[in-house]
């Protein structure tokens, strides 16, 4: 097996902007974040991105290339990034990986951060020697990737696997495209706050969304609140919808997930395994593999530096 390379990686976020030198699955140098709303052209933010990584380079001057995980429209094949979710100076299209590659004097791979994820969950992640998995990383939003027969999909023009927007209910939420019943418009971290907020005053109990943080509710919810365990069991009813369409539409081997929900472990898994027995035909069910994600916050950093790597080796899928 070819020896992999240390990367340059970026995992780009609403918030921060969180840039490293990785090796395989490990970390060998976190840069401070960059905060994104300092910045308001993407020439900006490409520019501060690029000196941070010339700083690392300092230090790490063998890097073979650059792995950029950015969330929103890119189109892998030719290095373009059209729109940046949740970054509103970012709103028209932009050669990155141009531009990066010029800037630094090496190849760069662009993806989208999802897409990142799932490669390192399959990788060397949670999916590892599997074949055909899903990824489901769920925050802000709900993003996703899809391996099929050992290879990565990633959509003839833009990313696919934007599992948020699909819907679960025809006449639902209105999603940011027009798409009723998107997902994410009922998973999202804000999403879930608003529920639970909804949840207590209607028990006539007054609780702000702050207060029903993901992590709080858990925090909850392991303490006896039956509402903070309800919601959870509504969430993964929700979930279980999107999981019973990919099982009936691909039949993967296993469902990966990741993000802030995904850490309140059995809260969300046991009530989301017995939705989804209920649903699905036992041969998919009995077949079926749920993972928690191996990487937690760091899956975007090392599933950048592993596409890096592995196009510096010429073997990326």
């Amino acid at each position: 097996m070819t020896p992999l390379p240390e990367t340059l990686a970026v995992d780009f976020g609403g918030t921060s902007i969180k840039i490293a030198v990785t090796q395989g699955d490990r970390i060998l140098k976190k840069a401070r974040p960059l905060p994104t709303a300092s910045y308001n052209s993407p020439e900006e933010i490409m520019a501060a991105m690029c000196l941070t990584m010339k700083e690392l380079l300092r230090e790490h001057p063998h890097a073979a290339a650059v792995g950029l995980g950015m969330p929103g429209w890119v189109d892998f094949y030719r290095g373009v990034l059209y729109q940046l979710t949740n970054v509103p100076v970012w709103d028209h299209e932009v050669p990155v990986r141009e531009v990066i590659s010029q800037e630094l004097g090496l190849p760069v791979v662009l993806d989208n951060d999802a897409n990142c994820m799932a490669y390192a969950e399959w990788k060397l992640g949670a999916g590892r020697g599997l074949e055909n998995l899903v990824c489901l990383t769920l925050g802000t939003g709900l993003g996703g990737g899809i391996v099929i027969h050992n290879r990565l999909l990633r959509g003839r023009t833009v990313s696919c696997a934007e599992l948020g927007q699909t819907s679960i209910a025809f006449n639902g939420r209105i999603g940011p495209f027009g798409n009723r019943g998107a997902i994410e418009e009922y998973l999202g971290n804000n999403e879930f706050a608003a529920d639970a907020v909804q949840a207590y005053a209607n028990a006539g109990i007054n609780k702000t969304a702050e207060e029903c943080a993901p992590h709080l509710l858990e925090q909850a919810a392991r303490a006896g609140d039956a509402i903070a365990k309800q919601l959870y069991r509504d969430f993964a009813d929700k979930l279980s919808i999107l999981i019973m369409n990919l099982m009936y539409a691909l039949v993967p081997e296993a469902i990966i997930i990741g993000g802030g929900v995904a850490k309140a472990g059995d809260l969300l898994f046991s009530p989301l395994q017995e939705s989804l027995k209920a649903q699905l035909f036992p041969v998919h069910y009995n077949a079926l593999q749920i993972h928690a994600a191996r990487f937690g916050a760091d899956a975007g950093l090392i599933g950048a530096g592993l596409m890096a790597a592995d196009a510096a080796n010429r073997t990326l899928l």
